[in-house]
């Protein structure tokens, strides 16, 4: 099957005329079948191919030497995707070329069978000096010139053909003399709707030329061709398509909140898996709280990238209602049932606490997350499994854990943990070790940077671990130490706004923040003047002191402040409009319980 087709046979032996008939038979039937078994190898060699690259080259290797000496493979630039009508000028690009060595030149030893570079010149002799040289890249086909004329009529042509001669200078650069007689061959490329290409098969002058039966050979070669990289083009689309749908729906920062730093790693599953629905996430909440989410759709497509996309966004609307995590993943189950029957995922939602130091962890199915603490010591949290998000009719629970200024907690996709070499619980023990050497690398009693920690982890990935994306998210807990926070009830009575005033005022002098008194004290008044209006429970005035200074006022009211302008016969109205003009931010979040209004001033 790998002896090369298209060879002319030895002269028949001269004898009897009724001998020759038989011996010219057996000898066409040798031909025809070694054309055969060369062509089922090259288009199985070309179907191989996933990519684009992979295609082409299977084109040129199945190629050379068995049918040609040499190749140049020509793609439409850009290429049309499925049905697309193109635009633009019909634009040809040497994609790839095949040759011989040269027998009047060698190549170097280290020099690549495959490259783009020039032709032998035994093959392809130039032109008369001081005319151009070398086979162009960017070819434009002209509409009615001989190229187009060739590629429209879609069946291979012999190069000797009038109109392939004519063609042939325009793929082959005009410098080039194109070979005399039957020695190459013009096979346009026609994918499923068009035209994407074409390619020059080229036979030395001391090898036999082509044959009849080889424009058959050379229209097989260059419709399984067509059809592979009409085939990868379609694969890489829908494969960049799914990837950015899932980086997109990623963060693209993570947020600053107070009292904790972030870091995060994303890593795409491997090609024999492409996309997947892994996500991570972190929420700012009221009171300096901050949600923190990783979750993994099952399944790896498209489909699962657009559902990660819903439940993430289901996710950051549920946090914006500060519902405690439990019933953040019991909607979430019941989102991912509406989506349809066969929608699974798993999801670890938690809820820490900067100013108690705590965090409430609720689990969905998910991989335990793992603590990082200060003294180097690394423990996997005991956290009821949970089923997974999209079974239905089951409960979750939530648990509250010490979450100590120092430590760093790690949320992860299975992905990271588990693959076809090792089981999950093997994987977080590793994982568990790895944190553990790591932490041991620092100081005692200092906790290791977090970006640097999160390249460590990554590393338990061994070679053919990458089944599946990976989504990581740490959390470094630093704390607000109670010294920076001023904590109140008010009972809503008229003197209300006077009692806030007075105690922002006390808290501002033993900060030594006197600068901000007036700002603070006109601000305070304001929002809690609004909140004493339609309160009936005592209301809450907290100040927090970090790297700004933050008001929020609670109260039991779910109705939202909006800001409006004022006209001038009204005697309200205006205190949203001063906290607006006055605050570096400000902004008021609906609870289970009522609402925060919130404002920051940046410190003196």
């Amino acid at each position: 099957g790998d002896e090369p087709a298209g060879r002319d046979a030895g002269p028949v032996a001269a004898g009897h005329p009724g001998a020759e008939e038989p011996d010219e038979r057996a000898e066409r039937e040798r031909r025809g079948g070694d054309r055969l078994r060369f062509v089922g190898a090259a288009t199985r060699r070309i179907a191989r191919g996933v990519d684009l690259d992979e295609t082409v080259l299977g084109l040129c290797r199945a190629s050379v030497p068995a049918f040609s000496d040499a190749i140049l493979v020509y793609l439409r630039d850009p290429l049309p995707v499925g049905d697309e009508r193109p635009t633009g000028p019909f634009l040809l690009r040497l994609r790839r070329t095949d040759r011989l060595p040269d027998y009047a030149a060698p190549a170097p030893a280290d020099a690549d069978p495959s490259d783009t570079g020039e032709f032998p010149l035994p093959l392809l002799a130039p032109q008369p000096e001081g005319a151009a040289s070398g086979t162009p890249e960017l070819i434009e086909v002209r509409g009615g010139g001989p190229l187009a004329e060739v590629l429209r009529g879609v069946r291979p042509v012999f190069g000797d053909a009038p109109t392939v001669r004519e063609a042939l200078p325009e793929l082959l650069g005009p410098a080039r003399e194109i070979p005399a007689g039957r020695r190459a061959i013009l096979a346009p490329l026609r994918g499923r709707r068009r035209v994407i290409g074409a390619a020059v098969f080229l036979r030395r002058p001391d090898r036999a030329a082509f044959e009849g039966d080889d424009l058959l050979v050379a229209a097989q070669l260059a419709t399984h061709t067509a059809l592979g990289v009409d085939k990868a083009v379609l694969y890489g689309r829908e494969a960049y398509i799914a990837d950015e749908l899932q980086r997109t729906m990623l963060p693209d920062e993570l947020p600053q909140p107070t009292g904790v730093t972030l870091a995060s790693r994303y890593l795409p599953a491997a090609e024999t898996a492409r996309v997947g629905g892994d996500w991570y996430d972190a929420i700012p909440l009221p009171g300096g709280r901050v949600a923190l989410v990783v979750g993994d759709v099952m399944g790896h497509s498209m489909t699962s990238a657009a559902i990660m996309g819903q439940l993430r966004t289901t996710a950051q609307t549920l946090a914006g209602l500060d519902l405690p995590p439990q019933e953040v993943l019991h909607h979430l189950d019941e989102q991912a049932q509406r989506l349809g029957s066969d929608r699974m995922a798993t999801c670890l939602y938690a809820v820490y606490d900067p100013v108690a130091h705590r965090i409430v962890v609720a689990n969905a199915g998910h991989p335990p997350p793992v603590m990082l603490h200060r003294d180097g010591h690394a423990e996997v949290l005991r956290i009821p499994a949970g089923a997974p998000i999209g079974v239905g009719g089951v409960d979750f629970e939530a648990v509250e854990l010490d979450a100590p200024a120092g430590a760093t907690l790690l949320l992860y996709t299975d992905g990271l943990v588990e693959s076809r070499h090792r089981d999950v619980w093997t994987g977080i023990e590793q994982l568990r070790e790895k944190l553990t050497d790591t932490a041991g690398l620092t100081r005692p009693d200092t906790p290791p940077p977090l970006e640097p920690l999160c390249d460590e982890v990554l590393d338990i990935l061994g070679p053919g671990d990458r089944d599946d994306d990976i989504a990581l998210l740490a959390a470094r807990f630093d704390g607000i130490p109670p010294s920076d926070v001023a904590y109140w009830y008010l009972d809503p009575r008229a003197q209300t706004a006077r009692q806030a005033r007075r105690l922002a005022r006390r808290a501002l002098e033993r900060w030594e923040l006197a600068d901000l008194t007036d700002s603070v004290e006109l601000l305070v008044s304001e929002v809690v003047t609004n909140a004493v209006r339609y309160a009936e429970r005592p209301i809450t005035l907290r100040l927090l002191r970090t790297d700004v200074l933050r008001c929020e006022v609670g109260d039991d009211v779910p109705q939202l402040p909006r800001l409006r302008q004022a006209r001038a016969t009204d005697e309200g109205g205006r205190g949203l409009y001063l906290v607006n003009r006055l605050a570096r931010r400000w902004g008021a979040t609906r609870l289970s319980t009522g609402k925060v209004v919130w404002f920051e001033l940046p410190m003196p």
